[in-house]
């Protein structure tokens, strides 16, 4: 790091994300004095360094950018709103305008962008709207440095989870066109590597630097290559039709992406994404890509390990928009409260909270856990194949299944609100507290219906509700016991 890059400013966003959540240790490890913006900093705070601030901001809220652009010399982009539901390729283009005229106006040196590959006039909605941000971000007048990046090989990416799911769970495939698409795959470090460079990179206009791995292959490759080093056998038989829409709802079936994504992300994998230009990456960066094999085995190994750094589903750009109500009478929240008291303490009670979904389970009912799941992918919802970042631990914004992290009290409260459809808003919250001879359990189930639909709802599941709830809770406390240190009361 050069002498002036200590009193630069440089300003991420897309820090709870997959890429931006990696990046931020690396350039925290590096000295660098870095702003993060976040719409919720408080779900931030726990996962950035104690030299690290954190703004409140909204690249979709023009009005909240120029306080978090003050003193910035380079911005990192790295969001997007695949996701968010209709209308969210002009929602990422009126970000990128915003992002870009706030930049311009702070006096920001540089904008570091990473986008997405692909050539030609018949690019799929998602990889226009990648390039299309590129443009929105430099319209002020601010150097933007796009990356552009084709399917990103790592623990915890989209792209792999979707490859690892579909090989792990189908012996036997019938593969679409889009299989033989040819693509230039890159690991999650290279790109890391490249965006650490391209600070310091010569940077007097826009420029668009093409990069990716030294190997050419199709999904179809990606796929025989994961099987070879796990040492699955696997069958592949081409079909000619799969159309996107029904490709997104058998990839919900069977992989932790959910339909809407699965659509999006399935309609660019019909573009060829390789590196046309290779020159400019050689030439102002000295980064030397991973290849195929040895990007799958890394990947492999985070895997192996149990849990990913981050997880693409931990963005909040993969879930649902948070559905706005006009407000509800006092006492129309719908509340479904159980105890259980663990012959453990406290701290060993909250321990099995804490593990809760992903291959843990939900302690009682699993099958009718996972039809849910499954009846909630029609919709575009998250479904439950999402998983969990980490087996034991767990930070705000946390994916759980078809939940989200919302707040976590270590050994006292944990609570998490539903990504799933539903007509309304639903949370639950375990709270722990010491009882004599171990620790009571209280567990409770909210729901904010939305309207008469989502009180009909309500009573419509609540048969389901004494079994399933009352069953998790006593399982919690029966899981907790098991793993009490031993000694303590029984």
């Amino acid at each position: 790091m050069s002498g002036d890059a200590e009193r630069r400013l440089i300003l991420l966003t897309g820090a709870t994300g997959y890429v931006g959540g990696r990046l931020l240790p690396r350039l925290e490890a590096r000295g660098e004095r870095v702003s993060c913006l976040a719409r919720d900093p408080a779900r931030l705070r726990p996962r950035v360094g104690a030299g690290t601030e954190v703004v409140a901001g909204d690249v979709g809220d023009p009005a909240s950018l120029s306080a978090a652009m003050a003193g910035v010399d380079v911005a990192l982009y790295l969001v997007h709103s695949m996701a968010g539901g209709p209308g969210w390729r002009e929602a990422d283009r009126r970000a990128a305008e915003a992002f870009g005229a706030a930049a311009g106006a702070a006096g920001v040196r540089r904008i570091v962008y990473l986008g997405g590959l692909g050539h030609g006039g018949r690019l799929s909605e998602h990889l226009a709207s990648r390039q299309e941000v590129g443009r929105a971000l430099g319209a002020a007048g601010v150097p933007v440095l796009e990356l552009r990046a084709g399917i990103i090989i790592g623990s915890g990416s989209l792209s792999y989870e979707m490859i690892r799911a579909l090989v792990d769970r189908l012996p036997v495939m019938v593969t679409p066109r889009w299989v033989s698409t040819p693509t230039q795959p890159i690991a999650i470090d290279d790109v890391l590597d490249y965006l650490v460079g391209a600070l310091d990179v010569p940077l007097e206009r826009g420029r668009v630097v093409e990069i990716g791995g030294p190997d050419r292959v199709s999904y179809g490759d990606l796929m025989r290559e994961y099987a070879r080093q796990r040492g699955l056998r696997r069958l592949m038989i081409p079909v000619p039709v799969l159309t996107p829409r029904l490709s997104s709802l058998w990839l919900g079936l069977v992989t932790p992406v959910y339909a809407r994504v699965g659509r999006e992300l399935i309609g660019g994998l019909r573009n060829p994404t390789v590196v046309r230009d290779p020159g400019p990456a050689r030439e102002l960066f000295d980064v030397r890509p991973r290849d195929l094999r040895r990007s799958i085995g890394r990947a492999l190994a985070a895997e192996d390990a149990g849990f990913a750094a981050t997880r693409w589903s931990d963005a909040r750009s993969s879930g649902p928009r948070p559905r706005r109500y006009g407000g509800s009478a006092i006492g129309s929240r719908l509340v479904d409260s159980r105890v259980a008291v663990a012959d453990a303490p406290p701290a060993a009670a909250f321990a099995a909270i804490r593990r809760i979904g992903g291959a843990t389970g939900w302690y009682y009912a699993d099958a009718l856990w996972r039809l849910r799941g499954l009846l909630d992918l029609p919709f575009g919802g998250a479904g439950i194949r999402r998983g969990r970042r980490d087996p034991e631990r767990l930070l705000p914004g946390d994916t759980v299944d078809a939940w989200r992290v919302e707040a976590i009290e270590e050994d006292r409260l944990l609570r998490l609100a539903a990504e799933m459809r539903v007509p309304g808003r639903a949370w639950l919250q375990w709270e722990v507290e010491p009882a004599p001879g171990g620790s009571r359990i209280h567990q409770t189930a909210v729901f904010d219906p939305a309207g008469i639909l989502g009180r009909l709802y309500w009573y419509a599941v609540w048969p389901f509700h004494g079994f399933v709830f009352c069953g998790m809770v006593r399982g919690i406390a029966r899981a907790a016991a098991a793993h009490a240190p031993a000694g303590v009361a029984a």
